[in-house]
C-alpha cells in the first residue's frame, strides 16, 4: 500500500549522464492544473485491488527528444496526503503498521539514468525513497507527447509504472497473502517548460 516517490517515477526518455553536454530544457510538473497524478494499486487480500493516490507532491524534469542522455528528474511527494476515499483506511495506512507517516513524511524519487527502447519510450532508472529506505528501481516509461499549448506556454507529458516489493521498503506484508506483498506504482504528468 505505499509507494511512494515512487515514483515516482515516470519520466518518460529522461536520464542523467553527468558528463552529457547537451542542453535540456528544463520543466516543472503542473500539479496546480490536476495534470499530474501519482498513484497506485493493491490488492485486497486476493479478492479485489485498493486504488489511491497521493493528492500532494511536486518535482521538476530537464528532457531533451534529442538527446534523452542529457535528461534529468526529481520528485518529492507528501506520504500524508495518501487517499483510498476511506477515511479510517487512509489512517491505517498511514500509522506505523505501513507508512509510519509521522516518522517518514516524505517519499522522494531521483533518477540516475535512462535507457531508449524507441522513439519516446524507454526505461527510467532511479533511486526511490519511501519509508526511511532508499532503493534503486526500474520504470519503463512512455512519452505521451510534447508541444505548444493554449496558453503560449510549451509542455511535455509522461507516464510510467512499476512493481514495488513493499519488504524491500521496511514495511512488513507477512500477516498478509502473497498477493498484497507488492504495490503497483504508476505516474502521470505534464510538465511546464520554464
Amino acid at each position: 500500500m505505499m509507494f511512494k516517490k515512487t515514483t515516482i517515477a515516470a519520466f518518460g526518455a529522461l536520464a542523467m549522464l553527468p558528463l552529457a553536454q547537451a542542453q535540456a530544457a528544463d520543466y516543472t510538473i503542473d500539479t496546480e492544473g490536476q495534470h499530474a497524478f501519482v498513484q497506485f494499486r493493491i490488492n485486497h487480500v486476493g479478492f479485489s485491488y485498493i486504488l489511491g493516490s497521493f493528492e500532494s507532491f511536486d518535482g521538476t524534469f530537464s528532457y531533451d527528444a534529442e538527446e534523452p542522455a542529457a535528461s534529468s528528474a526529481e520528485l518529492e511527494v507528501d506520504v500524508t496526503s495518501l487517499n483510498t476515499n476511506h477515511a479510517e483506511r487512509d489512517k491505517h495506512i498511514l500509522s506505523g503498521d505501513f507508512l509510519n507517516a509521522d516518522e517518514y513524511p516524505t517519499a522522494t524519487f531521483t533518477s540516475t539514468g535512462f535507457e531508449s527502447t524507441g522513439e519516446g519510450e524507454g526505461v527510467l532508472t532511479g533511486d526511490l525513497t519511501l519509508h526511511g529506505t532508499t532503493q534503486a528501481i526500474e520504470m519503463p516509461v512512455e512519452l505521451i507527447g510534447e508541444g505548444e499549448d493554449p496558453w503560449g506556454g510549451y509542455r511535455a507529458g509522461f507516464e510510467g509504472s512499476t512493481d514495488l516489493t513493499l519488504a524491500d521498503y521496511g514495511i512488513d506484508m507477512s500477516k498478509f497473502p502473497e498477493a498484497m506483498q507488492t504495490v503497483e506504482l504508476y505516474v502521470t504528468f505534464e510538465g511546464v517548460r520554464q
